[in-house]
């Protein structure tokens, strides 16, 4: 991905900058208000990445746009717009959250299972997901009815599969070697 490095040195930097953690956790919510505004609206996405439109303009909108964000969010789109990398907030914008979680000593992780998840599941997942990780973890539930049975539980390269298609397959596998 262009430019990630430069995202991850910006995001570094603003997380460098706050002052206490009520400040790093109002950027954190900026960040992720910034990322899904930027990931949800395509031509909102192409205005931003556009070479055509001049650095003021794209600023005007920003502003309008995330005007009641907090004083370090708007200097870092400020900063952006003047070393001309304000293509690069959404990956700033992204790499922030995650190191901001980080420093929380936050994962996060995906559950797949063939139907939705019950509170009861889900807190012996979340159980699981902290015996496997030791960090707290925040799950997002995956429905694939292709699974079968059971789940598979994703948290970062880290992947516990106890789904019935993997028994399945396994047994298939084990039966067509002997």
């Amino acid at each position: 991905m262009a430019g990630a490095r430069a995202a991850i040195r910006y995001a570094k930097a603003v997380l460098a900058s706050v002052s206490n953690d009520k400040e790093a956790q109002a950027v954190n919510e900026d960040m992720k208000l910034i990322a899904n505004t930027i990931a949800g609206n395509r031509e909102f996405s192409s205005v931003i990445q556009s070479p055509v439109i001049n650095a003021t303009a794209k600023k005007a909108i920003l502003d309008e746009v995330f005007k009641n964000t907090n004083k370090l969010t708007i200097s870092l789109i400020d900063v952006l717009i003047e070393n001309n990398r304000i293509a690069l907030l959404h990956q700033v914008a992204s790499k922030y959250s995650e190191l901001y979680d980080q420093s929380k000593g936050i994962a996060h992780g995906t559950v797949t299972t063939a139907v939705a998840l019950t509170p009861e599941l889900e807190k012996q997942l979340l159980a699981k997901a902290k015996a496997m990780t030791g960090k707290d973890v925040d799950l997002k539930n995956k429905i694939d009815e292709s699974i079968i049975g059971g789940f598979i539980l994703r948290i970062g390269d880290v992947q516990y599969n106890a789904s019935i298609i993997n028994q399945l397959n396994n047994l298939k596998r084990e039966f067509t070697l002997n």
